[in-house]
């Protein structure tokens, strides 16, 4: 029977200088970590991925989001208040109805990746 909940870790203390300098060379400042921390943070509720899920597959309003996600629309307007700020979301008005829409390919692909990480980790 496997431990899964075992965490392996080495018997023997050895730095690899040399690994360690090229990663340090390469590795992002601290600044743009932290930033890409807050950024994943964004994703650490169900609504706001509801709400990104529906985007990825059409241009919404806010009344057909509270209707998809089973809110009211004063909570999905707070939820795309926090996802703008964050830059994962875009709106356009027409007339009275605000349209929301994913901000670019880039977060489409991320929740694209995310839900296939999933997805394959259940089959397994």
């Amino acid at each position: 029977m496997k431990d899964e909940g075992k965490i392996e870790v080495c018997k023997t203390t050895f730095v690899h200088e040399d690994k360690i300098r090229k990663i340090k060379e390469k590795l992002v400042k601290d600044e743009v970590l932290i930033e890409l921390a807050e950024f994943f943070k964004i994703f650490g509720d169900s609504t706001r991925i509801k709400i990104l899920c529906a985007l990825l597959l059409e241009e919404l309003c806010v009344c057909d989001l509270a209707a998809i996600v089973g809110a009211s629309q004063s909570a999905v307007s707070h939820q795309l208040r926090i996802l703008r700020q964050a830059k994962l979301v875009k709106f356009r008005k027409e007339g009275k109805t605000v349209f929301y829409s994913l901000d670019d390919e880039h977060i489409a692909k991320i929740v694209d990746t995310g839900l296939a990480h999933i997805q394959e980790r259940k089959k397994t």
